[in-house]
């Protein structure tokens, strides 16, 4: 390891010469003579700032997390001056304005506790410890692996990300919060830190499937199966997927036509399923059929007869998009979710919590691009100024950050809902505004990606570099605004929700 040291400027100036190169970088002085000929950018840019500050340059082309990457290269920093650019630690909150939900930027909210803070300060720290392994494997496309499932298992955020039940009491959770104690707002907090990562395709494989699945059998499921399953799902063990969409028929769930046949034991299952996120990597497909009388809910194990396909998406093939097959699988009648033919109850039940993780995550993704755009904005050079000084450029942001702010509290709102209604209300009162909140959440986020893609230009095209976030967010944010209702249906749902409980004496 280099001892580092301490230099002048003039001391750093005298090695500029192509075979003796050092650069300051604020208050730092790297030496890069050997890294020259490795640079992705070619020699050039490098040359342009031998011995001298090259600070605005490098802001302007890379991301700070470059110089983590490159530390090794750090030889000293400059005698008796004082960072002007803070880097960013693991576990840090952001204090670019706007960056974070207010509450945990200084301002009072009725709504945290320091339960919640305890909780975001150190799931912050653990997403950003495992972020740099998460988005290499979302942009290989890899399955994600055994050993990283259970580093989150480890923490007990497989559960988490179920929200709050008796499957977390008993456990201990980030921040020492006990699972008594976890509700609505550690669950938005859950889904947002992670929906920062910037993988939404492995996020999608790691708990999309499992928390939209796995609520089947812990609400519907035998205590047999329960005692079974269960552990095996939420240690990272086993996965599991929701298998109810086919090529057929997306929302209308009533026009499904996998069957099950009733046979002695159990049921003999045919048909397919497609778009299944999780399905490639799942060992449980819970499993929306046709049974005689109705729709019944089965849990099907993989096994002879089941097959899966990937289906390659916008998402990264990390999210296990799966094209399903069941020829003749046989599903015994211990596998039964719920009651046979009232299959419906089964596939509603989950539909609000997966709709409030669905408005979680792109208010998170939404606020991530308006720090991205605001750094960007702040730091690029645009005719000799910052972009910053453009009219337009403000306008961009200043409707950005009414669109976030205005979904997240919004979001807390509901959150505070839920953790004062017992199921059977939440199911009256709050399947409309979830809803709508949901269209309002993934039109904000079109609108956001938008904005966002002209404030980066050329660079919001590329995959790696300053403009990553951005492409990314523009090529999968479409996801949210079609996976668990599609914006139509749930601008249509909120509305026809509220005509059930119009007043019928009601008049202009």
């Amino acid at each position: 390891m280099v001892e580092l040291k301490t230099y002048t400027r003039e001391e750093v100036s005298r090695h500029a010469a192509e075979e003796d190169i050092w650069i300051i970088i604020d208050t730092d002085v790297y030496n890069m003579s050997v890294f020259i000929d490795m640079h992705p950018g070619g020699a050039f840019p490098i040359l342009e700032y031998a011995g001298k500050d090259a600070t605005e340059a490098f802001y302007g082309l890379h991301r700070q997390e470059v110089l983590l990457k490159y530390k090794r290269y750090k030889i000293g920093t400059l005698a008796d001056e004082t960072p002007q650019i803070k880097i960013r630690q693991h576990g840090d909150n952001s204090t670019v304005p706007y960056a974070e939900m207010s509450a945990f930027m200084g301002y009072k909210s009725p709504y945290y506790n320091d339960s919640h803070f305890r909780y975001q300060a150190a799931l912050r720290k653990i997403c950003d410890e495992l972020k740099a392994e998460a988005q290499e494997c979302d942009s290989a496309g890899d399955r994600p692996s055994d050993e990283f499932v259970k580093k989150l298992a480890a923490h007990h955020l497989l559960a988490a990300h179920v929200g709050p039940g008796p499957w977390l009491h008993g456990l201990m959770l980030p921040g020492n919060v006990p699972g008594t104690e976890f509700d609505y707002f550690h669950d938005m907090i859950t889904h947002q830190e992670f929906a920062r990562w910037g993988a939404p395709g492995l996020v999608a494989g790691i708990t999309g499937g499992m928390t939209i699945s796995l609520p089947t059998v812990l609400n519907y499921g035998k205590p047999e199966l329960k005692a079974e399953l269960v552990p095996l799902l939420l240690s990272g063990e086993k996965r599991m997927s929701l298998a109810i969409t086919e090529p057929y028929t997306g929302s209308d769930v009533a026009s499904i036509r996998t069957v099950a046949k009733k046979v002695e034991g159990g049921y003999v299952v045919n048909g397919v399923k497609k778009w299944i996120t999780t399905g490639r990597f799942a060992h449980y497909f819970a499993t929306a059929v046709r049974t005689e009388k109705g729709i019944s809910m089965l849990l099907i194990e993989r096994q002879e007869g089941v097959e899966t396909k990937p289906i390659k998406t916008s998402y990264s093939q990390s999210a296990g998009t799966a094209y399903v097959t069941f020829e003749n699988v046989f599903v015994p009648d211990a596998n039964l979710l719920g009651i046979e033919h009232q299959g419906f109850r089964v596939v509603l039940s989950n539909f609000n919590h997966e709709r409030f993780m669905l408005i979680a995550q792109p208010v998170a993704v939404s606020r991530n691009a308006v720090e991205e755009c605001f750094k960007w904005a702040m730091q690029r050079k645009v005719f000799g100024k910052p972009l910053i000084d453009q009219p337009v450029i403000r306008n961009k942001l200043a409707k950005m950050i009414a669109g976030v702010e205005s979904c997240q509290t919004w979001t807390e709102n509901i959150a505070y809902q839920m953790n004062h209604m017992k199921y059977a209300e939440q199911a009256d009162k709050l399947a409309g505004p979830i809803a709508l909140l949901k269209f309002h959440a993934t039109r904000m986020m079109h609108d956001v990606s938008d904005e966002a893609c002209q404030i980066f230009g050329g660079r919001a095209l590329t995959k790696t570099g300053m403009g990553k976030y951005i492409e990314d967010l523009q090529r999968t944010y479409k996801f949210n605004a079609i996976l668990g209702g599609s914006e139509e249906i749930m601008a249509d749902l909120g509305v026809r929700q509220a005509m059930k409980k119009f007043p019928a004496d009601a008049r202009l």
